[in-house]
């Protein structure tokens, strides 16, 4: 297969999303999302770059010049329907990860950073140094939910990573605390609030292992009016007292962020864990609703790039 079909299916995807960019002024999107059985890659455009993710498992020896055709089809589809030429796509190779590795620097010296609008917001990005970008594009939904619905709200963001979602509440105006264990992403997270005209002196950012957090939080009967809780589907980071399974702790973990809550308080849990449930716990004590369909964007439609929910105390009858 040559790359006239990664071409016309990249022209056809960009059509479609045309009048959603430009409506929303979008800078950073999925374009391709394994649309083409041959070409399981993910294939997302920030600006004047590319980032081109290959699925699943490491290819074989004997599959390597499958990859090189695959890769020069793409390269060649990329520079004609975007005019971005080779040296501005960036291939990554994206599996099954364990503990904090897509968090770890791929390419350690690394400072390629530059901004992405996403107006209102502004962010920093950097394709190279790690496997994530430095923002979810998926969360494009909630960050404009959160600029219009967080007027004079305390917020809590916890595993904060850069903070995109910290920046669009504080934008909203609200009062926002972000933590992550990550002092870089902590620092990035600081850098995305300088570049959006917000002072970070005015908001919390705090370092530290968030379950443990969490417990000294509850301890000093500290009260928000809307939580954010994005964990990782797992991790084993050496700084955690232990480690973290989201369907194993996940009941543990929204049951604390409950007791943080005001009365008429919001929960925004989500995870991108495959065919992942609530407990039926969960469902059973507070009043849940999955928020799934309008989280996730036009340009991540007719996927399962994550589900949500919000959680809130059930009324008293």
């Amino acid at each position: 297969m040559d790359s006239l079909a990664i071409k016309n299916r990249l022209q056809k995807n960009l059509k479609k999303l045309k009048s959603y960019r430009q409506k929303n002024g979008i800078e950073a999107y999925r374009i391709y999302n394994k649309d083409i059985p041959e070409y399981p890659y993910l294939i997302d455009i920030y600006g004047l770059e590319a980032v081109i993710y290959e699925q699943g498992k490491r290819l074989s020896e004997e599959d390597e010049p499958i990859r090189a055709v695959h890769q020069q089809n793409i390269e060649e589809a990329i520079k004609e329907v975007f005019n971005i030429p080779k040296e501005h796509q960036h291939f990554k190779i994206r599996q099954r990860q364990k503990g904090n590795e897509q968090y770890k620097p791929l390419a350690p010296g690394s400072v390629d950073y530059f901004t992405v609008n996403e107006t209102p917001f502004k962010f920093w990005v950097n394709l190279e140094r790690y496997l994530d970008t430095g923002l979810f594009l998926d969360h494009r939904p909630l960050r404009q939910f959160l600029l219009n619905n967080c007027a004079q709200k305390k917020v809590l963001n916890l595993f904060c990573y850069t903070a995109s979602l910290s920046v669009a509440a504080a934008k909203g105006g609200a009062l926002v605390t972000s933590i992550d264990m990550s002092r870089t992403y902590l620092d990035w997270g600081m850098e995305n609030f300088v570049l959006n005209d917000l002072d970070p002196s005015e908001h919390k950012f705090i370092q530290a292992d968030v379950l443990k957090e969490l417990t000294l939080m509850i301890e000093a009967n500290v009260k928000f009016d809307l939580i954010l809780l994005d964990p990782p589907s797992f991790s084993n980071s050496k700084r955690m007292e232990e480690d973290l399974d989201i369907e194993r702790d996940h009941p543990i973990m929204i049951r604390d962020c409950m007791k943080m809550l005001n009365p008429e308080g919001t929960l925004f849990f989500s995870t991108n864990k495959r065919k992942f449930e609530l407990h039926h716990i969960i469902t059973s004590q507070y009043e849940v609703k999955e928020i799934s369909q309008w989280t996730i964007p036009q340009d991540f439609h007719h996927t399962d790039i994550h589900r949500a929910f919000t959680i809130r105390r059930k009324a008293a009858l």
